[in-house]
């Protein structure tokens, strides 16, 4: 026991004084994610051809069947003014899950011709042609991910009809040519519309060409069908829609900006600034994340579950990295108080980064904090430190059997027991139990998991106690 406990006091020792010696803390692995790198169109112009054809044959019909709540005829009342048209779903635990791949090309030359509303060249154009018409939103952090889990939802940035939907098309599209996109077009009443593109596969809302919706109203879920090398909402806007050889198809970029020959004001509600710098998530896991290629969902190795002794990953995901600006990162133990603290400074700009940090957990149970704070926000994730060691005197006044067990578990304790939860040897828990009487709880019903070796956290009393079985 004594040499396990100098053992700890050095990797606790050496870890502070790596942290004194260096305040800039560099980490151990991650870097820029790079979304879109095969820069291809959203739309060919055939299809973007075939998409406003779509369009102006559903506005005849509509006006045919009566059902046309407006016509670009009888315009009125200034243009809509949009909210962000993607929102994070009520499931997801990330605090954001966007960054913005491209704007709007106001340079109508090509190739490598670009310039976006803030005069800068964050958008793209193609050798055939293509000058980027929309705006690009992608998932971030772990796009496959959060598209699979329906994290990223498409909203209606503005209230109006739906024109034209589209749902049934593949949506883990990689590359051009692949095929039509999934997609919701709205028409406002100004007679104005949007197009929501590469949506995913059977997500769009149930309800039907002609029906009106809402502004903030669900209208699909971010996918990659289509043209497309991974998911994101395409979000793309027109202030005419020819109809019925009337006006032209004329395009809008809803930003406001000094390079933005398109509008004259913004169409936002609250125009969002051009680099938006954010903690889209700090998490910890319990070995790096892996990004495959193209695809495959990412291995996060996601864990909140760490028993001392154990290499805890400490991850940051960054929307719109700052060059020259810093990053202050904490560990805080279970009483709040400061086990570590360092900052890192970024030295480039990206749209999209992810860090990671790596320490060894001490014998220090309960919950605790790590705190990434950038650009005045600040994020905590929470994660438990527990033990396996069934000898440790503190675990005398708790038994569990019979142990091995076969489907229910007895619980013998001096303390209530409120929570229990089930730990596979990955770290992963697959059980969750409260407590449904004063009593607090005796037993667990495992009947459901298969054979094999797991840890069992119970709480209670504002103590944590862990058993192997």
């Amino acid at each position: 026991m004594k040499s396990k406990t100098t053992l700890l006091i050095l990797i606790l020792l050496s870890f502070y004084l790596c942290n004194a010696q260096n305040p800039d803390f560099k980490p151990d692995g991650g870097g820029e994610f790079i979304f879109n790198a095969e820069k291809s169109p959203c739309l060919t112009k055939e299809k973007r051809i075939e998409v406003l054809d779509e369009i102006k044959n559903s506005i005849s019909q509509l006006k045919l069947e009566k059902k046309l709540a407006y016509n670009n005829a009888s315009k009125g009342g200034g243009h809509p003014l949009f909210i962000w048209p993607v929102a994070k779903s009520s499931g997801s635990n990330y605090n954001d899950v966007w960054g913005i791949s491209n704007y709007v090309d106001q340079n109508q030359a090509y190739p490598n011709q670009i310039l976006d509303y803030d005069c800068g060249a964050r958008t793209y154009d193609t050798t055939n042609g293509y000058n980027h018409k929309g705006i690009d939103i992608f998932n971030w952090p772990f796009q496959w991910k959060l598209m699979d889990n329906d994290e990223v939802e498409i909203i209606a940035a503005a209230p109006g009809q739906i024109i034209y939907k589209q749902g049934s098309q593949a949506d883990r599209s990689c590359t051009l040519g692949g095929g039509n996109w999934n997609a919701v077009y709205i028409q406002h009443s100004d007679g104005s519309a949007a197009l929501y593109g590469h949506m995913k596969q059977n997500s769009l809302t149930t309800k039907n060409v002609g029906d009106m919706v809402a502004e903030g109203e669900y209208l699909g879920i971010v996918g990659s069908s289509g043209n497309s090398t991974g998911p994101h909402l395409h979000f793309e806007v027109y202030s005419e829609i020819e109809w019925n050889g009337v006006g032209t198809d004329i395009l809008v970029d809803p930003y406001s900006g000094t390079c933005n020959s398109m509008t004259g004001d913004s169409w936002w509600q609250n125009q969002k600034p051009y680099n938006n710098p954010n903690i889209n998530a700090a998490l910890t896991h319990s070995a790096p994340p892996v990004f495959p290629n193209c695809p495959t969902q990412e291995i996060t190795n996601e864990s909140d579950e760490f028993t001392p002794g154990e290499t805890v990953y400490l991850g940051i995901y960054l929307r719109d990295q700052v060059a020259g600006s810093s990053v202050n990162l904490k560990v805080l133990k279970p009483d709040n108080t400061v086990y570590s603290t360092w900052d890192f400074s970024l030295t480039d700009n990206y749209y999209a980064s992810y860090w990671y940090w790596t320490n060894t957990m001490p014998s220090i149970f309960g919950e605790w904090t790590w705190q990434v704070t950038y650009q005045g926000q600040t994020v905590n994730h929470n994660f438990n430190v527990g033990t396996l060691n069934i000898d440790d005197e503190d675990f005398n006044a708790t038994s569990i059997y019979p142990n091995p067990f076969n489907d229910i578990v007895n619980i013998n304790s001096k303390s209530k027991i409120e929570n229990a939860s089930v730990v596979d040897v990955l770290g992963k828990t697959i059980l969750k139990f409260e407590k449904t009487s004063v009593e607090g709880i005796k037993e667990l019903n495992l009947s459901k998991i298969s054979n094999g070796m797991y840890f069992i956290t119970l709480e209670g009393e504002r103590k944590q106690q862990g058993k192997r079985i």
